[in-house]
């Protein structure tokens, strides 16, 4: 009888026969029933617990609690909701949008419009399949035999999207008579799928998961009215010019059609933009505007390409910057770790900030700091600066949308701003992609291109970015009065060609090969798209180089 040994995050080892898989190993291990293990990270990818390894490996075994559990839970949880409308209408189509808090937004579409009822029978339906403890089942075929497969059991999209897959070998999942194109691990059974929801909501409804805190308990839905029309605006464009998922993007792509279909795009957010400075123009007492969004989401070029428009209105924006604000650093705040927390708004100089713009809208002159980060403190120079009537404040930061950060300013005299890469384009009808992960993307690529840091280490330091958004930007998005959506629907394959090579560097005894290897999944569903394609002026250029803009 051969022997491996797999060595557990705690140090421990244990001593397993060849050919028994990790659920065989959690089994014998103490878990707590409430926070079952869901998949694990061996030698740093993450695989579903019917994985069987061949050789001595690190192995991690992952809860709820980590966001590769949650993952692979929403992943099923979702499979398993496709199966049930399926189940019950057979003629009917479910099409996932867009996540809503700690849920995913979806239409169905029916002979009825969605009710209460409606999600009781569903719900009812879900439940009776994840009593039953059904395992998924997993095959690989070659892309031909899945093509024929998914043409077969009526899912045309699914079958255009692998036409122009990259591998010949698709590994597909089915439950009943489901199936789906194998996109990431899944939870053994779907036994382990007890904890959600279904919620109506505007015309459709949210799957709710688990909250990240406690696994037992149901999270609560946010509401984002602006956030949600900004999608659903997003949505109804693609389908209007009849993109809205990936497969269909490839096929313009395949054809030599994507010329247009970019000019159309970067048209809409020209449009966009320019509704914006129409807004901001009509209101007459408004003297600042203040712009924040996550990382990555083109603040900069949306600054400079509304200021255009701005002085096509005949008004005069002039930018000023929080960075020369922030505060000594012996004053800054530290975080819990006992680091200095340059994202924390008190990092700034409120008291002097606010003196400045209380002064700049009264037509005095003041003296701006310079703030020399090498040293970490101001310099004794300052910049004088005078506004007058018919210019503009245009502040950019992570704080835009917190009025304490502008609370000697009246709200007439405010006009904020929110901007994010909310991704409108999905896989298909059943699978999203993640508005994160354009943007890590996104900044990957930029942060190799212009600051020369490598794809490892920003993904390294992409949770603690994340934890600084969710501390700083997402409780304040509701609060702007326009919303952005800095997305463009092509632009996934116009980063495939950048961000592989990346990707492909991150070595498998790196923790960010994990992330490597699901992003590489993604991506090689895309067909790669020339960037000489996307215009001088795309706020996408802010990432991969080549903008008609300074920075």
């Amino acid at each position: 009888m051969e022997m491996m040994t797999l060595t557990l995050k705690d140090g421990q080892k244990l001593q397993i026969e060849k050919g028994k898989s990790l659920l065989d190993v959690v089994k014998t291990l103490p878990t707590d029933p409430a926070v079952p293990y869901l998949c694990a990270r061996v030698d740093n990818d993450v695989r579903s617990l019917d994985f069987v390894p061949g050789m001595d490996c690190q192995i991690e075994f992952l809860t709820f609690k980590s966001p590769e559990g949650r993952e692979c839970y929403r992943r099923s949880c979702t499979f398993v909701l496709a199966r049930a409308v399926l189940e019950l209408y057979r003629n009917a189509r479910l099409a996932i949008d867009h996540s809503i808090g700690d849920g995913f937004y979806y239409d169905l579409y029916t002979d009825v419009p969605v009710s209460e009822t409606i999600l009781g029978y569903i719900t009812e339906k879900m439940r009776h399949i994840i009593a039953k403890d059904e395992p998924f089942e997993k095959r690989m075929l070659t892309r031909a035999e899945a093509v024929a497969m998914f043409k077969k059991e009526g899912y045309p999209e699914k079958a255009r999207l692998l036409q122009n897959f990259n591998t010949d070998q698709v590994g597909v999942v089915n439950s009943w008579k489901y199936f789906d194109i194998d996109l990431g691990p899944m939870v053994p059974s779907t036994g382990y799928l007890k904890v959600f929801e279904l919620k109506q909501y505007s015309t459709g409804f949210v799957l709710l998961f688990p909250k990240q805190s406690d696994p037992t308990v149901i999270s609560d839905i946010r509401n984002q009215p602006k956030i949600f029309s900004v999608y659903r605006e997003s949505k109804a464009w693609g389908k209007i010019l009849e993109v809205n998922n990936v497969g269909r993007l490839n096929q313009l792509v395949q054809n030599g059609d994507i010329s247009d279909f970019i000019k159309t795009a970067e048209a809409f957010h020209e449009k966009k933009i320019a509704g914006i400075a129409d807004e901001i123009t009509r209101r007459k007492d408004c003297r600042i505007v203040l712009i924040a969004g996550p990382s990555s989401s083109g603040k900069t070029t949306f600054s400079k390409r509304l200021c255009i428009q701005l002085r096509v209105n005949g008004r005069r924006p002039i930018a000023l910057s929080l960075d020369n604000y922030f505060l000594n650093r012996e004053q800054t705040p530290r975080d819990e770790e006992g680091h200095f927390d340059f994202e924390d708004i008190h990092a700034l100089d409120l008291k002097l900030f606010n003196q400045h713009l209380s002064e700049l809208l009264q037509g005095r002159e003041v003296g701006i700091p310079r703030f020399d980060f090498a040293t970490g403190s101001r310099r004794k120079e300052t910049d004088r600066l005078r506004i007058n009537e018919d210019q503009i404040l245009i502040i950019e930061g992570i704080h835009g949308l917190n009025d304490e950060l502008t609370a000697s300013v009246p709200a007439s005299a405010k006009f904020k701003i929110y901007i994010s890469a909310l991704t409108q384009l999905v896989i298909d009808d059943y699978n999203r992609i993640p508005t994160t992960d354009t943007r890590l993307i996104r900044r990957t690529v930029r942060d190799k291109k212009f600051r020369s840091y490598s794809a490892q280490e920003t993904i390294d330091r992409w949770p603690s970015v994340r934890r600084g958004e969710e501390r700083n930007i997402f409780p304040f998005q509701e609060c702007a009065d326009a919303v952005f959506n800095s997305a463009v629907p092509y632009e996934w394959a116009v980063l495939k060609t950048f961000i592989e090579p990346l990707l492909l560097d991150i070595q498998p005894d790196k923790r960010a090969y994990s992330d490597a290897r699901r992003l590489l999944r993604l991506l090689s569903l895309f067909k790669p798209l020339d960037p000489r394609e996307v215009p001088p002026t795309s706020i996408l250029r802010e990432f991969i180089g080549g903008s008609s803009f300074h920075y």
